[in-house]
């Protein structure tokens, strides 16, 4: 009940006046704005009735609790002995409930409000000073990740692997594409101090409405949020203190200018591109230099949202991305209404975007040629990460050209061949070691078996020049005479012989050669020893591993070809023939730059002299007579010198020519494989490939495939002198247009003659000089020459070859019907597509 003032009562009839007492008066009371009311003799005091709540007092108020006798609490004064207790159990505070005797002052309310906010503040001041300001070097990771480009020879792209990031400058930048960005995601950013509270309000805002316009954190602190070690992607509260400390040091440590560039860096736009400069090329197909403003605008409303915008274009739904355009470009208008203030009128759609350009770099040749760069990148210590994200400028010998004209040549001589004939095929330059162009099959994405660095194929005669190379390394020379009759029996080896007989029981090494005498390679190779034609070999570039194995398991058979080889191992070993004697191993990769421009890892250039240069001219001028006058005549290039050596196992399994001009050496190799089940039924392949599985069928995989490969004869007519040979020309022909003719090193004729047979008695008639070119091959009863080498290996005795392990890698029986070839796999094997 409210405290009211007592209404004063009539005044009672005036007494006349009485004689004063005894007792001095008291003085009277000083006049009051209202007279205190007499009390009738017998009526209770009304201010002493329990419901009473407020007693108005006709004194004076006096400060509570200055007098301890009048005062509250005092005898005399309210709440003292002689004050009745007020309703509710007031007691000695009548003037208050008893609940508001615990609450506060407002002055003790201030000042603890004070002292709780100073105690905030304060706290705040400290983790302030005492957050670190970020430092380049604590930039995360991956904010500067940025894919490599392989690039052709001619430095044209190959493929982009790894992060789409360009990084640009900010004077790069167009300005109408940076207001776009400012416009769209902090209006204030040129003039806050990296934090913007119309920010946070609206980060409230979008929380409760669930819709956001504008981003609530400001350019600084995205920045700093994406770039920076230590701030997470978490929606916490600490993570938001710690960003909104970061955002306003480092607004203090850089410059706009900085911020907006690292924030334009790598910020995501969608479609993989990290940053404007991919970004620009993803959407536009252009540098950032040429964007216009309306591209600008667009790729500023994608920030919001990257992954989203990327789902709606990707069905079709364009309305998410013209919302986002339309409102960037009404921003931009309030941000320069002079600049931008027309342009939703002039161009009210967004601008037309690029084609989706999600390139499979591993499908198709490409598929290969990546393949084979990264291999020989991880043999220099550089793994599939490194490339992905340290933006590697990655050059390469290869010639997109020759790798078509490789294909092209190959599917013109086989198109109406059985599917199960393959080829393999690969051109080095001899004097750079340089891989320019190879034939691994057509589409890497359904066959990525690439023959030509991963099928090891017997080299038959294809490998006499490396017997050649020893024997005029060694101080002999090519006027020696050597057998041209068999069988020759050699220690450890089963009998060898020719596949045609010859009218003469010796014939010197130039036509030995010519004609591809396998009884006249034998004996030079005893000659000169197995370890020596190994290590000539392998200097070329041959795996060593191999040759031994087919030494220890298959001896004197190695000097006819036995041993195994890739292509690419065949092409670069001849370039010692081509290159004075000198061989520098096989590469693919010229240069690797960093990001920045500077030469990380430079060309392997090395050089190994292998044999003697005079060694190599006399070498080369009996392998010119090979495609002169004897089994490689169908390799002859009208307009220039070839030398080179067929290849043909026995039955026919294998074909090969291998040949060169002084400009480029190319292999040609043939084989065949048929696919079968564990039953012997025969299958077709699937684009070179023998089915894995069977139709809908759970029951086969790769540990348990429905059909394996086993090689079989090519049949008839397959020879190195007559498809591989037409192959290696078709090549050539377009490898060598319009390249200068060179002529190869004159014939030395050096060495000393070393007779392995006694040298033929002149007939009465006078003979020609073997060295005739119109003169070779007459020596054949079949003439001229066919190029048949029959290797004749008695299975009883070499038996197969087994690796350290113990597993099978070669074997079977190299005269009979089926042959279990070596194998060998890559550093990362792809599906195998080799013989079992």
């Amino acid at each position: 009940m409210a405290a009211q003032a007592y209404e004063p009562e009539p005044a009672p009839p005036t007494a006349p006046p009485t004689a004063p007492p005894t007792a001095p008066a008291a003085a009277p009371a000083p006049p009051t704005g209202r007279q205190r009311p007499q009390r009738r003799r017998g009526e209770q005091d009304p201010r002493a009735r329990g419901e009473q709540e407020t007693v108005v007092s006709e004194m004076p108020r006096r400060a509570r609790g200055r007098n301890p006798g009048s005062g509250p609490g005092g005898p005399t004064g309210p709440g003292g002995p002689d004050r009745p207790r007020g309703r509710g159990g007031n007691d000695g505070d009548g003037d208050k409930p008893k609940w508001r005797r615990f609450l506060p002052s407002w002055k003790l309310v201030v000042a603890g409000f004070v002292v709780f906010s100073a105690g905030i503040f304060g706290m705040i001041a400290v983790a302030y000073t005492n957050m670190p300001v970020p430092t380049q070097d604590q930039a995360q990771d991956s904010v500067d990740d940025q894919g490599s480009v392989i690039y052709y020879d001619n430095k044209k792209v190959l493929a982009k692997l790894g992060v789409k990031r360009t990084l640009v400058e900010y004077k790069q930048i167009p300005r109408h594409v940076q207001d776009a960005v400012v416009a769209a995601e902090n209006g204030s950013f040129w003039e806050d101090s990296g934090i913007s509270f119309p920010g946070m309000v609206r980060s409230v805002w979008s929380t409760v409405s669930g819709t956001q316009v504008q981003g609530a954190s400001t350019i600084t602190q995205q920045m700093a949020r994406n770039y920076y070690d230590g701030l997470s992607q978490e929606r916490t509260v600490e993570r938001k203190i710690k960003e909104i400390f970061v955002a306003v040091k480092l607004n203090k440590q850089l410059s706009k200018d900085q911020i907006l560039t690292q924030y334009l860096n790598t910020i995501y736009f969608g479609r993989g591109a990290n940053g404007i400069g991919a970004a620009a090329e993803a959407f536009f197909k252009k540098k950032v230099e040429n964007l216009t403003p309306e591209e600008g605008a667009y790729l500023a409303g994608r920030i919001q949202n990257p992954d989203a915008f990327d789902r709606a274009e990707a069905k079709g739904d364009l309305g998410p991305t013209e919302y986002r355009y339309d409102y960037v470009l009404r921003e931009m208008a309030k941000l320069d209404p002079a600049k931008y203030g027309n342009l939703a009128a002039k161009s009210p759609t967004a601008p037309k975007l690029k084609k989706v350009s999600n390139r499979d770099y591993f499908a198709g040749l490409s598929g290969y040629m990546v393949e084979a760069v990264l291999n020989e990148l991880k043999t220099r210590g550089i793994s599939r990460e490194d490339i992905d994200k340290n933006g590697y400028k990655i050059y390469t010998s290869l010639n997109k050209r020759l790798m078509f004209a490789a294909r092209n040549a190959v599917n013109q001589h086989t198109k109406s061949m059985n599917p199960e004939i393959q080829v393999t095929l690969a051109a080095v330059d001899p004097r750079t070691g340089r891989i320019r162009a190879f034939y691994g099959g057509d589409d890497y994405a359904k066959d990525s078996w690439n023959d030509a660095f991963l099928s090891r194929k017997q080299a038959a005669s294809a490998f006499k020049p490396y017997v050649l190379a020893a024997w005029l390394d060694a101080g002999y020379s090519l006027r020696s005479y050597v057998p041209a009759k068999g069988p020759v029996k050699l220690e450890g080896t089963t009998p060898i012989d020719n596949d045609h007989a010859s009218r003469a029981s010796a014939v010197d090494v130039l036509t030995a050669t010519a004609d591809s005498i396998n009884t006249a390679y034998a004996k030079m190779g005893e000659k000169v020893g197995l370890d020596k034609v190994i290590d000539i070999a392998a200097k070329a570039g041959l795996d060593k591993s191999w040759l031994e194995k087919t030494r220890d398991n298959q001896h004197y058979l190695l000097t006819i070809g036995s041993s195994e080889v890739t292509a690419v191992e065949q092409a670069g070993g001849y370039s010692i023939f081509a290159n004075k004697g000198k061989h520098i191993a096989n590469h693919l990769i010229t240069r690797i730059e960093d990001r920045d421009g500077k030469l990380k890892f430079p060309e392997l250039k090395a050089a190994t002299q292998v044999i003697s240069a005079e060694a190599a001219a006399d070498a080369t001028a009996a392998l010119q007579a090979v495609v002169k006058q004897g089994t490689g005549t169908g390799a002859a290039l009208y307009d220039r010198p070839v030398a080179g050596k067929t290849g043909t196992n026995n039955n026919n399994k294998e074909a090969w020519f291998v040949g060169f001009t002084p400009q480029l050496s190319t292999s040609v190799g043939m084989f065949r494989q048929e696919c079968k089940t564990k039953s012997g039924k025969v299958v077709a392949p699937v684009h070179d490939v023998c089915p894995v599985t069977k139709g809908k069928s759970t029951r086969y995989n790769m540990q348990n495939p429905y059909s394996t490969p086993h090689e079989k004869p090519l049949g008839t007519g397959f020879q190195g002198g007559s498809y591989s040979a037409a192959i290696w020309k078709t090549f050539m022909t377009e490898a060598m247009r319009n390249v200068p003719v060179e002529q190869f090193p004159e014939r030395v004729d050096s060495g000393v003659n070393e007779d392995l047979a006694p040298k033929p008695i002149p007939t009465p008639t006078a003979t020609k000089d073997p060295l005739d070119e119109e003169n070779l091959g007459e020596d054949c009863e079949i003439g001229p020459c066919d190029d048949g080498e029959i290797i004749t290996i008695d299975p009883n005795e070499m038996g197969t070859i087994t690796d350290d392990d113990g597993s099978v890698l070669g074997g079977g029986t190299l005269g009979g019907d089926e042959h279990v070839y070596l194998q060998s796999a890559p550093p990362t094997a792809p599906t195998r597509r080799e013989t079992r």
